[in-house]
């Protein structure tokens, strides 16, 4: 099964936090959020039986099921659910469901803590999340069979039809058993209209809507990963393309000393508000052998759904500029690095030549009003 198209949204789920859950005998429930693919060691075991990489409880031995509550790294519309089930082939939960809110920030701060296998939920921690009123929350998902988590099953994916805005999910497992991840994506809430014209704000990031339009290439990391905050915490944490199969035997560099291979890879991406560009960081951290030689960026203003389109007009933002290893490279207007009248756009199409990984992009700049180019 091909992955659905709104799993090229935002993973709204991303550095997300387990609130509460039921129980976590073999393994603790924030390995639902875990970024990285789940993996299997088969001679793996701890003092509470087999290892596993994801969500898994006890064999229920009483009235009732196991469920947790997760909140939401970024707060937004949900279009889509994925849930896997990876290496669970004898103990994946049966049946899921899956129940969203909208809440305050800062409610059901007070249960968070360090989550542990071999551990259930304390009186004290039901008390707390029985206040929410979790099992009243809105139903996103129905009571759905889960297939075993081979290969060729593991994966589920869920369309959801609201409009509304979430930030908490309670996810139901039927009766008890392990999920590998869960990935939630959507679009970001933000309100612009909070925002000052002044403000230098990063545009292109996930919390402020920035979103991944198109891609060349993601076979080792998904451009969506540049619109995380923070620095790359490994080269897994990055958009890494694979190698250029069109490289020549010898490679040859240009009389501005750039390479002349052939090709290249590319990544359009939107906005979150139209704005001026002011500053762009391109971080290479973790990618020191398999860094892109240069790097060239461009932006346009256009409204339509086609922007991958070869009749669009791309403007340039950086010309054509050489990367190193491991570092953050710093553009801007007040250097006079970057090009572009200050244009409003409210896309931008980054190439990276000839292949490599990047660990994360910021477009800085002030939300506009229009744009011209």
């Amino acid at each position: 099964m091909s992955p659905p198209p709104f799993t090229q949204l935002t993973c709204l789920s991303t550095r997300g936090r387990v609130l509460f859950a039921t129980d976590e005998w073999f393994a603790s429930a924030d390995n639902l959020l875990s970024l990285a693919p789940p993996v299997f060691i088969a001679d793996k075991f701890t003092t509470y039986g087999k290892w596993m990489d994801g969500w898994e409880t006890r064999r229920k031995r009483v009235a009732g099921h196991d469920w947790c509550v997760l909140e939401l790294g970024l707060r937004g519309k949900i279009v889509g659910i994925e849930v896997d089930t990876a290496f669970f082939t004898g103990n994946n939960a049966p049946r899921v469901s899956i129940q969203a809110a909208c809440l305050e920030p800062g409610v059901g701060a007070d249960l968070i803590r360090p989550r542990e296998m071999g551990t259930c939920a304390s009186a004290t921690e039901e008390a707390a999340i029985a206040a929410l009123g979790t099992d009243a929350w809105r139903e996103l998902v129905p009571r759905t069979d889960l297939q075993p988590g081979y290969e060729a099953s593991r994966y589920h994916y869920f369309d959801v039809s609201s409009d509304d805005v979430w930030t908490h999910l309670r996810v139901n497992m039927f009766p008890d058993g392990g999920i590998a991840r869960l990935m939630v994506y959507g679009v970001v809430a933000v309100d612009w209209e909070k925002i000052a014209s002044t403000a230098s704000v990063d545009l292109v990031a996930a919390a402020n809507g920035g979103t991944v339009v198109g891609f060349s290439d993601a076979h080792y990391g998904h451009p969506r990963i540049l619109l995380q905050p923070g620095r790359g915490i490994n080269m897994g944490d990055g958009w890494e393309t694979a190698r250029k199969k069109t490289r020549p035997a010898i490679l040859t560099v240009d009389a501005s000393g750039l390479l002349t291979v052939p090709g290249d890879d590319w990544v359009v991406l939107k906005l979150g508000h139209v704005g001026v560009v002011e500053r762009i960081e391109v971080d290479t951290a973790n990618f020191k052998g398999n860094f892109p030689e240069s790097c060239f960026i461009e932006g346009c203003f256009y409204e339509g759904n086609d922007v991958l389109s070869a009749s669009v007009t791309w403007r340039p933002v950086l010309p054509r500029s050489k990367l190193s290893a491991d570092k953050q490279h710093y553009f801007s207007v007040a250097d006079g690095s970057l090009v572009g009248g200050g244009d409003a756009i409210n896309h931008v199409r980054f190439t990276m030549y000839p292949d490599g990984g990047i660990s994360r992009l910021r477009i800085w700049g002030r939300k506009a009003l229009s744009g011209r180019l």
